[in-house]
């Protein structure tokens, strides 16, 4: 067999440089890139056509999924997932027999995972990609209701039911979600991107709220409201946020 290109994707660049010194140690492989974010995997994987990538699951701007919706399964390389601990992710890897590699992880796991890769490079595309899409359609209807988020290196997945609101706070954005509190350097922006405006509200440039969490509204003078949640936090819904009004009331 050919030298087997690979593309390692991996916004952390401890485990991306990890990735790579193991690589270096396999001379039937070659590295033909690292892209740090969703997109970037994206055009590289067009571009250069990698057999195999190590794709982190929780990668800024498309997550590993995202990405392999973009390319489309039956053009993907082989793919190795490289993810934190997640007791579902895992077990629907398993079951899918698509492999990963779970972080921290050692020499010998990782050459296991590598072994496995270049056996599938002999195997017919066809049942490859067909577990690739069950896999990817079994963990997206799991993740309509658990979002996955990076904080303190670690990727924890919080459900979406138990969210009362998102708040910004400097370069953070501060999950609340009842006893909890899950930091995270993502942006405003792109949680309202994921979370579903029929169930959440962006009501401040700070802060997006869960409608099942609402108390109550008070009308302001100013044309602002008090949004009242049911564990007693008190937020703003802004006057050039009114037009979300009809959200929050479910009229729209």
């Amino acid at each position: 067999m050919d030298r087997a290109k690979v593309l390692i994707v991996e916004d952390e660049r401890l485990a991306a440089e990890a990735v790579r010194k193991l690589l270096e140690r396999d001379a039937e492989v070659e590295i033909a890139g690292t892209a740090r974010d969703g997109a970037t995997a994206v055009s590289l994987i067009r571009r250069l056509k990698p057999d195999i990538v190590f794709l982190d699951v929780q990668i800024p701007e498309l997550d590993a999924f995202g990405v392999i919706d973009e390319i489309g399964v039956e053009n993907m390389p082989v793919v190795v997932f490289v993810t934190a601990y997640d007791r579902y992710t895992l077990q629907a890897f398993e079951v899918h027999a698509v492999d990963y590699i779970l972080k921290p992880f050692d020499s010998d796991r990782f050459f296991a995972a590598l072994r496995w890769a270049k056996r599938e490079l002999r195997l017919s595309e066809r049942p490859r990609s067909h577990r690739l899409s069950r896999l990817v359609d079994t963990v997206a209807s799991q993740a309509k209701r658990r979002l996955p988020i990076k904080s303190a290196g670690r990727v924890i997945f919080v459900d979406v039911d138990e969210i009362d609101y998102l708040e910004a706070a400097g370069n953070y954005v501060v999950l609340h979600a009842g006893e909890q509190e899950y930091r995270t350097r993502e942006t405003m922006n792109t949680f309202e991107e994921r979370l579903s405006q029929a169930e959440f509200v962006r009501i401040h440039r700070s802060a997006i709220v869960n409608r099942k969490h609402i108390k109550e509204l008070r009308p302001w003078f100013t044309g602002e409201y008090a949004v009242v949640m049911k564990n007693g936090k008190e937020l703003t819904l802004t006057r050039s946020y009114r037009d979300r009004l009809p959200l929050l009331l479910g009229t729209e």
